[in-house]
């Protein structure tokens, strides 16, 4: 809390000067901002200066000019009063002049007193607001607020309202006996905020001045309410938390200013941290995602799957960063979806494959090849989450050994059969990087059984498959190659040369792992010849 000091009521000190503030009939609501002050107060001094020095002025001169302030100074009087009139006279701005009648100086010593004042205002950089509010001839309290940028606001309020509202200012009115006080409250964080809390007091339809602020305002005005013990402030600004929409860093700001009252629960912070925490103690997240997987892998709406696979895999991206290793959902919930997939496809395949599947109609026949579509995507898919958390091993064996799955494939228009070729390619990037750790018997079969299918999709997937990367997959195909004995190396790029002598360009371009191979078959072992010679 900032600092307060207590002593007597003192005038003549400080010329407090005005300007405009906003006052509506429930009280003051509008501070001015330090940059609209100093606005304010640079205008005035550019006045001030724009002044030439008057040359000694002729009794006919000063005659015609006392009558033109005459003439200025009887049409400023009736607006004045009009204006005086229509202000409420519970709630109203009073400027420094009607406060403190002491402080107006008259007309004939007002350029001595304009000079004298000058050259304070130029060093002092202290700047003043007078605030007012409900009746003004009732106040018997002026608390003095001063914060950063030097603006200091001087509030003219009732001692019982403070009381009644405010723990803070009840228990520092109890410990004083004065009949007039003078509060001074220095080193204030938020001078604006800090005003209009206090205006809240004089408020009767406290949430209709609320539900007009943004949910950083109510923020602020919550920390001042709390630190002046306001506590239907309180109340009201989390009844506003609770319905207002709040995500993103707002949430953050959220919860930590309502953090410190969690543990009063009288203000009611439990209904607003249902929003962000679940009251049961263990919630079942692993049903809740299984649920979740489930749905978007049974989706019929092709944009609204692709879109929501996108949006689950960043999720659970997010979740393996936080988590920190913990398993958020179960393996075997994985490996039973794959399995699902794996059968539907081969099923499907079969179909496809049958004799005289080709001279069907387009109606009968599509069917077929959507699924194949999506059971294939749905695999793909799958293999991302497990790489992504390193449980991908079984997944690779089972691949490994579709036998079936594979000898089919090429009986598969290619248009269909594409995506199958992706999810072996995502297989062997795993491996390269590392996400996956499959045995060597598993690696071979990968390579044996699904590198050929893969060779002759390659072509198609270059310029029909977007999201295909080149580089990636050869370096995958590559690094998966050398992970095998030195012969099984070679039986496999002896293969692939094969190939891309043949096609070029339509095959996978692995000459970085021929060179590797090459080394170790060629050079290593003269090296190692010559380090063992004595």
């Amino acid at each position: 809390m900032a600092d307060l000091r207590v002593r007597r009521s003192e005038t003549g000190h400080t010329r407090i000067r005005n300007v405009p503030i906003a006052v509506t009939p429930e009280g003051f609501w509008c501070c001015p901002s330090p940059a609209a002050f100093q606005k304010t107060l640079k205008s005035q001094m550019n006045q001030t200066k724009s002044k030439p020095s008057s040359s000694p002025m002729t009794s006919s001169q000063k005659s015609s000019s006392q009558k033109s302030n005459t003439q200025q100074v009887g049409k400023k009087q009736n607006p004045n009063s009009s204006r005086s009139r229509n202000v409420s006279n519970e709630q109203k701005c009073v400027p420094s002049e009607v406060s403190s009648p002491a402080l107006t100086p008259s007309p004939a010593l007002a350029p001595a007193t304009d000079r004298a004042t000058k050259s304070p205002v130029e060093n002092n950089p202290q700047r003043k607001i007078s605030v007012g509010f409900g009746q003004q001839e009732t106040s018997d309290v002026r608390v003095l607020v001063s914060g950063k940028e030097n603006i200091v606001v001087r509030m003219n309020v009732h001692k019982s309202v403070l009381a009644n509202h405010s723990s803070f200012f009840d228990e520092k009115f109890s410990r004083e006996s004065f009949p007039m006080l003078f509060i001074e409250i220095e080193d204030c964080e938020d001078v604006e905020i800090y005003v209009e809390t206090v205006g809240l007091m004089y408020c009767r339809e406290m949430k209709q001045r609320l539900i007009k602020l943004s949910v950083t305002r109510v923020l602020r005005v919550l920390k001042v309410a709390e630190s002046l013990g306001f506590h239907s402030c309180i109340k009201s600004c989390l009844e506003y938390l609770e319905a207002a929409p709040w995500v993103g860093e707002e949430e953050e700001r959220v919860l930590s200013s309502i953090r410190g009252l969690h543990q009063n629960d009288n203000f009611g912070v439990s209904p607003i941290l249902k929003r962000v925490s679940s009251e049961i103690p263990h919630a079942p997240k692993e049903e809740t995602l299984a649920q979740i997987m489930e749905l978007v892998l049974r989706s019929n709406d092709d944009r609204g799957r692709r879109d929501m696979k996108s949006l689950v895999l960043k999720l659970l991206r997010e979740n393996s960063l936080v988590i920190n290793g913990s398993v958020d959902i179960c393996v075997e919930t994985l490996y039973r979806y794959c399995r699902s997939c794996l059968d539907s496809l081969l099923n499907v395949f079969r179909q496809a494959s049958e004799d005289g599947f080709s001279d069907k109609s387009l109606n009968d026949k599509d069917p077929v090849v959507r699924q194949i579509s999506l059971e294939a995507d749905n695999l793909l898919w799958l293999v991302e989450i497990m790489a992504d958390r390193r449980v991908g091993d079984e997944f690779a064996k089972m691949w490994a050994n579709e036998s079936e799955l594979a000898t089919l494939h090429s009986k598969i228009t290619i248009v269909s059969r594409h995506l199958v070729s992706c999810v072996t390619a995502r297989l062997y990037v795993g491996i390269g990087r590392g996400e996956m750790l499959p045995s060597k018997d598993t690696r071979y079969m990968l390579l044996h059984i699904w590198l050929q299918p893969l060779i002759e999709d390659y072509n198609w997937l270059q310029h029909g498959c977007r999201s295909f990367d080149r580089k990636v997959v050869e370096e995958g195909i590559g690094k998966t190659i050398l992970t095998l004995p030195l012969e099984d190396q070679q039986s496999m790029l002896l293969s692939w040369l094969g190939s891309f002598l043949k096609v070029g360009d339509n095959c996978p371009n692995l000459q970085r792992a021929f060179e590797v191979w090459w080394r170790r078959t060629f050079i290593r072992p003269h090296f190692e010849q010559q380090s063992n010679e004595p």
